[in-house]
This record gives C-alpha cells, sequence and structure tokens, in this order.
C-alpha cells in the first residue's frame, strides 16, 4: 500500500479568515485533519464533506494524562492515518515552528518514512501586534526583539531563560507566561529592566472578543489578576507598546458578523467575521434530476439562482455521462455575478445577468423574453428555495419546473458569537435570517443590519 503524506498546517492566532491560501487549499484536499483545541473550527469549511475531521481536544485538555502522553497519542494517530494511504493535515494553532511542537512531530514522521511538508501560519505574536497597532520593531524605537516561552521546562520546573541578556533587549515578546508572570517580572528587574517599561497584554488576539490590557512592568502581575486575564495570552514588553494609542486600527473598526457562505464578496466592507448560520449538504437522493436530464430538450430556459444550484446540478450532468454540450439548446440565466461566475467554471456564459442581483431584479429583466411566448424553464435550487422566483415567473406564463438539487440546512457545530459583540450584522438570505433568530432571539439594540436582497428584507420584518 501506498504511504499517505503529512502536512503541518499554521491554522493562525484565531480569526479562521487569517490561514494562507495555500493552507486552505490542502485542506480541501485532506482525507484526515487533526486539528488543536485552539483552531478556530469556522476554517473547517474548506474540508470536503467526505474528510475525517479529528479534534486533539480531548488530549489538550484532559489532566488525566502528561503533555508527553497527549503527544504520543496524537503521533500515534498521524502516523496511523498516513500509513493507511491517506493526506493528512495536522492543523495546528498559530504558525507551526513557533512553540508548536512541530520538531516532535517530524521527527515520528522521519522515524516512520513518511513524507511531509510544512505550511506555515500567523503566529499568535503577529497577530496581538498587527490587531493592536502595537509593532515589534520601529526605526527610532526597537531594533531588537526577542520572543521567550513562559513554560517551566527544567526538571526543577523553573525558566532556563538568559534574563540578563533578554532584558537587554528593546522588544520582548512572551508566550506561556500567565502563569509564571511573576517569576518573570522579578527575573527583568533583576536584571535590569526598568520598572516603567511599558507591558501590553493580548488575549484571543484578532477575534471581534480580542482584549487588550495595558501597563507597566511593575504592576503588570496585579493588573492580569485584577482583569482576569487567561491563557492563552500574548505579553509585548518594550516602548513600543506606547504606539497603540495612535496606531491601534483595530479598536477603531466596525466589527461586522457576516451570516452566509459567500463572504469574499463582502470582505471590502469591513472587519468581517464569518458564522456561517446555513449549511450545504448534497441530497440523498438525484433521481428526479437524473430523470430531467433525459428531456433537457424540453425546457427552453435554465435558471440558476445560486451558485450551490451550479455545483451540484453540473456535479451530477457529469456523473451522469453528460457535459454542458448537453444543454446547447438552452437558454441560461443567472441571478448574480457570483452566480455567473460559478458557471464559467462549467464552460458555460449565461444569456441573461440582471443588473440588480435579485429574484426582482431577474424578473425584470427577463420579462422581455416572456412576452407573447409560452416558454419552460427549469429551476435547479435548494430544498427550501423562496417562492417569489417561482411565482414571478408563472406570473409572467412561464411553465416552471422546479428541481431541488441540495440542502440547505441551519449551521449547528458553528463556534458560539455573542451579536452584541459586533456593529454589523449581515443577513444573505432568508434562511440566514431564520437561523440567527432561532439561535439569538433578537438584535442587540444599537446593532445595525444590512440585508442582501429585497426577499432577505422582507423575511426579516418578520422577527422585528
Amino acid at each position: 500500500m501506498n504511504i499517505g503524506k503529512v502536512y503541518l498546517i499554521g491554522a493562525g492566532p484565531g480569526d479562521a479568515d487569517l490561514i494562507s491560501v495555500r493552507g486552505s487549499a490542502i485542506l480541501g484536499q485532506a482525507d484526515v485533519v487533526i486539528h488543536d483545541y485552539l483552531v478556530d473550527t469556522g476554517m473547517l469549511k474548506y474540508v470536503r464533506d467526505s474528510a475525517e475531521i479529528i479534534s486533539v481536544k480531548e488530549y489538550d485538555k484532559s489532566n488525566r494524562v502528561g503533555h508527553l502522553e497527549k503527544q504520543r497519542r496524537i503521533d500515534k494517530m498521524m502516523v496511523r492515518r498516513a500509513k493507511e494511504g491517506k493526506l493528512v493535515v495536522r492543523l495546528k494553532s498559530g504558525d507551526p515552528f513557533m512553540f508548536g511542537r512541530a520538531v516532535e512531530e517530524m521527527r515520528v514522521l522521519l522515524d516512520n518514512n513518511i513524507e511531509y511538508a510544512v505550511v506555515p501560519g500567523i503566529s499568535a505574536a503577529n497577530a496581538a501586534s498587527c490587531f493592536t497597532g502595537i509593532p515589534l520593531t520601529s526605526r527610532g524605537i526597537a531594533s531588537s526583539l526577542a520572543i521567550v516561552t513562559g513554560h517551566k521546562m527544567s526538571k526543577q520546573n523553573k525558566l532556563e531563560i538568559d534574563w540578563k541578556s533578554i532584558a537587554g533587549l528593546d522588544t520582548i515578546v512572551l508566550y506561556m507566561a500567565v502563569e509564571t508572570l511573576p517569576c518573570i517580572q522579578k527575573e527583568l528587574l533583576n536584571n535590569g529592566k526598568m520598572p516603567d517599561t511599558p507591558v501590553a497584554v493580548i488575549s484571543k488576539a484578532s477575534k471581534v472578543d480580542q482584549r487588550l490590557v495595558k501597563g507597566k512592568l511593575s504592576d503588570i502581575v496585579e493588573l492580569v489578576r485584577r482583569e482576569k486575564i487567561q491563557a492563552p495570552a500574548i505579553f509585548i514588553i518594550g516602548r513600543v507598546v506606547n504606539l497603540e494609542s495612535t496606531f491601534n486600527w483595530y479598536r477603531k473598526s466596525e466589527k461586522i458578523l457576516f451570516t452566509g457562505l459567500s463572504e469574499p464578496r463582502f470582505a471590502y466592507k469591513g472587519n468581517i467575521f464569518h458564522c456561517p448560520l446555513i449549511k450545504i449538504k448534497p441530497l440523498r437522493d438525484y433521481s428526479k434530476m437524473h430523470s430531467l436530464f433525459k428531456r433537457l430538450d424540453e425546457f427552453n430556459w435554465i435558471f440558476f439562482s445560486s451558485r450551490y444550484g451550479v455545483q451540484y446540478f453540473f456535479r451530477e450532468l457529469l456523473s451522469s455521462g453528460l457535459d454542458c454540450r448537453a444543454l446547447n439548446s438552452l437558454k441560461i440565466a443567472a441571478i448574480g455575478t457570483s452566480t455567473a461566475k460559478k458557471l464559467k467554471e462549467y464552460g458555460m456564459l449565461p444569456d441573461l445577468i440582471p443588473k440588480v442581483e435579485s429574484a426582482k431584479g431577474l424578473l425584470n429583466a427577463f420579462r422581455k423574453y416572456a412576452k407573447g411566448v409560452r416558454l419552460r424553464v427549469l429551476l435547479p435550487r435548494s430544498d427550501i428555495g423562496e417562492k417569489g422566483l417561482t411565482s414571478g415567473l408563472k406570473k409572467l406564463g412561464v411553465n416552471v419546473t422546479v428541481c431541488p438539487v441540495y440542502h440547505n440546512v441551519m449551521q449547528e457545530d458553528y463556534p458560539g458569537l455573542a451579536p452584541v459583540l459586533f456593529d454589523k450584522i449581515i443577513f444573505t438570505s432568508p434562511s440566514t435570517v431564520r437561523s440567527y433568530f432561532k439561535k439569538y432571539k433578537l438584535v442587540p439594540k444599537g446593532t445595525k443590519i444590512e440585508t442582501i436582497g429585497t426577499v432577505t428584507k422582507k423575511e426579516l420584518t418578520k422577527f422585528i
């Protein structure tokens, strides 16, 4: 049997959208994904439905076994899947080579003759710096930097660090230092660091509930205790901390909760946090769709109202032994640019794209084609597709055949986010509205709302 390959991929610091393009692409090809408990499960949207997803949460957080035993279990699981010939992704929080135990895992893979590759990720230190406006280096302020772990490594449970050398550097970044902070504070002060040296503590860097606390080296222990800062947290020590008050763009930015699936289209709107409230799943039975393929010549038009309708329609068309040539006698309508872009992936250019991307816009654009003729339209859509497009076509005298090609279901395993943390919520479809109010009940006072399309706006009026 061919042995598989393992990719050690840095998942980044917290926000699911900060994974690299290469990392997300490899996730989409993985047979098995083994991820740390700190990894935002939102990035699992890149993973195929057929892939096996394994969380090592029970190993990371269990107190029944030590760190070495936890790591052995993870290593064993990783090796076993690779020896089964599978493409395995070991998804690690932050960057694999920044206190990520990548060396231990690579050594195990080498010992078992398993091929591996490493994909870097944005480290927690980098994110804490960028998302607070605190540069780790800055001309005229800081030209030297140390990144230090506060985790106890020696048999005597001490920090084996050259504090005299560290204390003389301009910027010090501490990982895993909440528990050992009193010891670190003492060592830095004893080795010449000034008591009034600025310190920033950042927890949940890059997330909507990111916290930032600032103080001085002399009072940072008491400040962390009083503010109840919990691990994991990043400490930045040095004069660069003073730049936060000027350059903290993140504190001033609008935090937007995006509830749909196609968040890249809306990235320009601001600081987007993607929390999809719906999930797309294939049907169990496509027999109706396949029977329609045998009589495509009965239709004049195919209307695609979403990119998922395109995806599943062509998936089944190809699986039935046909391709786009089977549609040569039909005209194609796409509800908007993202749907048209998906059609282009299958070599299809739509005959009709409305200027206004909505069911109403599509109906208005189609009206001239329906005058004085009796047309037949095939409408592949979700199993809970809105009736507005169907009824509108019928009012134009069109014979409509609706064919569900995918399920649109409520997302149940997304990370919980408190709506009160956001300045704006974007709803992209009626189903996202229904899912939101089923989970959260109401929109916090003062939170702005944006809806995509008149049908979505109409659905929202049922709840507010």
